[in-house]
């Protein structure tokens, strides 16, 4: 039989591209065995890790190449291992796990644990039923068991001798209505005889901020606090005629006379502990903002002086002063025009208030 020009022709054609293919893939082999050479001696390390996509993608082309093959060819990985790699791609196309149902109590959401740590925390004489009765309350359906192991591992188990005793907070908050607070604050004023210290007597009505300078005096003493009490608890216009409780510090000018008149007319006087004065915030607060806004920005001559100045000042706080306690609302805002914004000032500008003329 006689050989065709084109069958022999391909024969040379194939075995040209079979020797050339040939010395290609022994090229790659070499700088592939040379390239792991170094990245192995750059890293310190004997192997080379590949992550998942990586081990992929090899398996996928390992597969069709056969073991005998990639034994011929390979340099970086061993036939045996992607032979692997593709075994467990297999398993892993199969794999239900993900899709199977799962056994047991679901697991919590964390907004849920947070809430239950928080009110355990909050209310320490609170079991789990308890707990539990308000969650369902809020729309939560967990169990007891549930909320026992998360109140165990955050050290939050209710004492069987646990007796509640009210936090101060707890008490200002429940009994925000009937208190109210009293302090001394000084004030330094230019007179006749040289500088003098005036001592400034401020009660604070806890619900509404509202405030009272009750008196101002050079020397207290327990005659003048006395008349003090007097004058706070009168049943027609005394500042604290419908209050139960009255807050004040450890200082001896509260004088027991003057806790005894108070005591006769209903009021409680609750003394904060030695050096507490954040037990007694909101009068404190005042005074630190009649300090700064007004009182150390001016020089004061003589009692009236000071009395005017406190006068504008409490009539800038009540009606002109926003107050972050109170959501940024004003004690007792005045009539609101509906004209232009126009600014209102007192003490020559020192006071400012904006408002919208009539």
């Amino acid at each position: 039989m006689q050989t065709q020009p084109w069958t022999m022709l391909l024969v040379m054609m194939a075995g040209w591209l079979s020797r050339h293919q040939q010395q290609a893939i022994e090229y790659l082999k070499a700088e592939n065995s040379i390239l792991k050479d170094e990245l192995l001696k750059a890293t310190g390390k004997k192997r080379i890790f590949l992550n998942d996509s990586q081990k992929r993608r090899l398996a996928v082309l390992g597969r069709g190449l056969g073991r005998k093959l990639l034994g011929e060819i390979c340099t970086m990985f061993s036939p045996a291992t992607i032979m692997k790699w593709h075994f467990k791609l297999v398993a892993m196309k199969y794999d239900g796990s993900q899709h199977r149902k799962k056994y047991g109590r679901p697991q919590i959401t964390d907004e849920l644990r947070n809430l239950i740590i928080k009110i355990a925390r909050a209310n320490r004489d609170w079991g789990a039923i308890r707990i539990q009765g308000q969650l369902k309350y809020l729309g939560y359906k967990v169990c007891p068991k549930t909320i026992s192991t998360i109140m165990k591992k955050h050290g939050l188990q209710p004492d069987p001798d646990y007796k509640r005793q009210t936090t101060w907070n707890e008490f200002v908050q429940s009994h925000m209505q009937s208190l109210a607070a009293i302090d001394f604050f000084s004030v330094e004023v230019y007179t006749l005889r040289g500088l003098t210290r005036y001592m400034v007597l401020v009660v604070i009505d806890y619900a509404t901020r509202k405030v009272e300078i009750a008196g101002i005096v050079e020397h207290p003493h327990g005659a003048w606090m006395k008349q003090m009490a007097k004058n706070l608890t009168d049943p027609f216009t005394g500042f604290l005629k419908d209050k139960k409780y009255l807050i004040h510090d450890r200082d001896t000018l509260f004088t027991k006379e003057f806790r005894e008149i108070l005591k006769s007319t209903g009021v409680k006087t609750l003394r904060t502990p030695p050096l507490s004065p954040n037990l007694n915030p909101f009068v404190e607060r005042f005074i630190r903002s009649i300090k700064y806004e007004c009182l150390r920005r001016m020089l004061i001559f003589g009692a009236r002086h000071l009395d005017h100045l406190i006068q504008e000042y409490i009539a800038h706080y009540h009606g002109e002063r926003a107050h972050q306690g109170l959501d940024n609302e004003l004690i007792e805002p005045p009539p609101q025009g509906e004209g232009e914004i126009v600014c209102q000032e007192r003490l020559g500008g020192l006071l400012k208030f904006y408002r919208r003329a009539a």
